[in-house]
């Protein structure tokens, strides 16, 4: 896939401060910012959201993922790794992410999380009542909120990136770890009718 659009100029110092963080411009700003108000305000948001402390920041980042894999977005796939190698979070199991009903790294809260996230990423959602009372359980309720808006401007982002034709960037290639592939639907539901 090939962007959709061409990318806007920046203003320099947003420009200077993206390369700061990313070592490069991000494509999803490039592209945003023919409309300034639109991208100000995702910009604005998604420091917001990645400022929440509440729930664990390796559960957020595998919900990311598990979006981002479910929705397509190798966008938010390569950077959610890249952050997570950044963030010195377990490279195994992020790698694993796409495969993470097939993987066997991830512990019961994890997989139930990953689980939620998907499920909130089915249209319509396909949250059941007894997934979000166990996790209310573990979680409490101030981080399950947290969670779950989370996942919600997940699927924001990765949606808009996958609209707009925007791709890996390749943040991910100093990664030690590959990245997973996710299973083609035929694999997933053939693992799905054997659990």
């Amino acid at each position: 896939m090939a962007l959709r659009m061409t990318k806007a100029e920046l203003p320099a110092e947003l420009s200077e401060n993206m390369i700061k963080q990313f070592g490069a411009v991000p494509e999803p700003v490039e592209v945003v910012w023919h409309n300034p108000a639109a991208g100000a305000d995702t910009l604005e948001f998604g420091g917001k959201v990645g400022a929440w402390d509440t729930a664990d920041a390796s559960l957020k980042t595998f919900a990311h993922m598990a979006v981002a894999a479910q929705v397509g977005c190798s966008w938010c796939l390569d950077v959610n790794y890249f952050h997570a190698q950044n963030q010195d979070l377990d490279l195994t199991k992020a790698s694993q992410v796409p495969r993470w009903r097939e993987s066997d790294v991830f512990t019961p809260l994890e997989r139930d999380v990953l689980e939620y996230a998907e499920a909130m990423t089915n249209t319509p959602t396909t949250v059941t009542d007894e997934l979000h009372a166990s996790l209310l359980d573990r979680l409490g309720a101030a981080a399950l909120v947290e969670l779950t808006a989370f996942i919600a401007f997940t699927n924001m982002s990765t949606r808009n990136n996958t609209a707009h034709g925007i791709t890996s960037q390749g943040f991910s290639d100093s990664c030690e770890i590959p990245l997973a592939g996710r299973p083609d639907v035929a694999e997933r539901s053939g693992a799905a009718s054997t659990v």
